[in-house]
């Protein structure tokens, strides 16, 4: 009885907001967007750094212990952390994202670098190739399509956090759905609510299409 109170008092969704829905979309599509930039700059490093072929054991399996705490912490708990280290806004929704992120690119680059085929790494290290030059030529060059696959489904993934970060107060469209919900005004709710749907549908159709042309 009470779900159905509230979807009538949810009904119709009030379209007079559609101002704010542009303003949350481009503040949520900036959070994912900038976190998932961010975090492929500093992944790229770290995951050279966990590859098990490419450094010593010692340095790749305490870089890969790093990659798991940053990954292990749901984002939702790092945007509420961020937010009481530095305030309301969408500053936090961005570092809570990147962290969140570099845990799993991190991860996902180094599986990648060590998935390489040895041949060419040997054939270069037989020419004299310097550490850099196998690790340029023989490793990263064959799978920067695993790299660009692998951000594309990371910046997949931010966009739908990135919508919900704003319950915890860390900006995007979450922000204004939860002020709406604790002033009751629930029909500019449901015009959020649709929004998230269609912002999810429209980027999971985007992303499979960019992954499928780099296969």
């Amino acid at each position: 009885a009470r779900v159905a109170d509230f979807i009538a008092r949810a009904t119709p969704p009030d379209l007079s907001i559609l101002d704010v829905v542009v303003k949350a979309v481009v503040e949520t599509l900036q959070i994912a967007f900038l976190g998932t930039f961010f975090s492929v700059l500093i992944s790229f490093p770290l995951g050279l750094l966990a590859a098990a072929n490419l450094t010593p054991r010692g340095v790749h399996l305490s870089v890969k212990t790093v990659l798991t705490l940053m990954r292990a912490v749901p984002v939702i708990l790092l945007a509420l952390l961020f937010v009481s280290a530095l305030g309301l806004g969408a500053v936090a929704g961005v570092i809570a994202v990147t962290v969140h992120s570099v845990g799993m690119l991190g991860k996902f680059f180094a599986e990648a670098l060590e998935n390489a085929a040895p041949g060419p790494q040997e054939a270069l290290d037989s020419a004299g190739a310097t550490w850099w030059q196998k690790v340029r030529f023989a490793v990263i060059k064959p799978v920067m399509p695993d790299f660009v696959r692998d951000s594309l489904f990371r910046l997949e993934l931010n966009i739908r956090e990135a919508e919900i970060l704003g319950l915890v107060g860390a900006g995007g469209i979450g922000l204004y759905i939860q002020l709406y919900s604790r002033s009751f005004q629930y029909p500019k709710v449901a015009t959020l609510t649709i929004v998230v749907v269609l912002i999810a549908v429209i980027v999971e159709q985007l992303s499979v299409a960019l992954r499928r042309r780099l296969r």
